[in-house]
């Protein structure tokens, strides 16, 4: 794929990704979030996070099964880092519009609301991560620690989901299909890594 195309694709992925930011602001800037602007906000960030979250984690099972498809990883690093910027506003909507940068309502939160406590271990998850999405970082921590360390974007994708249903009334099922599709990413590797490790045996047979 020519430089230019990457280009080009690397535009149309900004905008995308801006996409829910520039509405946000738009929204906030006419009055128009609705009746709980707060609750608007978080909402749609958190959203956000977990499609972009669920993007990102797609690239390396889609390049593997579609090897004509590698030049996705070019962008997984710029998918996973809005991510993380969208969890950063979910995150700073909680501390600013929710508790009021109050520190000790803060930690009572998150010792009392479970679902506060599981965004907070997804964001604490996601920070390394994010910190180290540099060349540099790869360079001085190795590519096979710089990988380990990024393993952990599958726990904080498990408890962003576990935010979403604890975060719910009991019986409202919103977040059941972000649950699947990150059910079906997970569980695409193994499945994955065992049919090739058979396909070669079968081959060197």
């Amino acid at each position: 794929m020519s430089r230019t195309t990457i280009i080009i694709l690397k535009t149309l992925t900004w905008i995308a990704c801006l996409a829910p930011a520039a509405w946000l602001t738009w929204g906030a800037i006419t009055n128009n979030l609705g009746p709980d602007p707060t609750a608007t906000l978080a909402f749609a960030t958190g959203l956000a996070t977990l499609r972009l979250l669920a993007i990102t984690l797609a690239i390396s099972p889609v390049h593997k099964l579609i090897p004509k498809l590698a030049w996705l990883i070019r962008f997984r690093r710029l998918l996973g880092l809005f991510a993380f910027f969208y969890a950063t506003l979910h995150m700073l909507t909680w501390v600013a519009l929710y508790s009021g940068f109050d520190v000790h309502a803060m930690l009572i939160d998150v010792t009392r609301r479970r679902f506060i406590m599981a965004g907070a271990a997804a964001y604490l998850l996601l920070l390394p991560l994010a910190l180290t999405s540099t060349n540099w970082a790869i360079r001085k921590m190795g590519g096979k620690n710089w990988n380990r360390l990024h393993k952990l974007i599958y726990l904080a994708a498990i408890c962003g989901v576990v935010h979403y249903w604890w975060q719910v009334k009991t019986g409202v099922l919103k977040p059941l299909d972000m649950t699947i599709v990150f059910a079906v990413l997970l569980l695409a590797r193994p499945v994955i890594a065992v049919a090739k490790r058979r396909n070669r045996q079968s081959t060197s047979a």
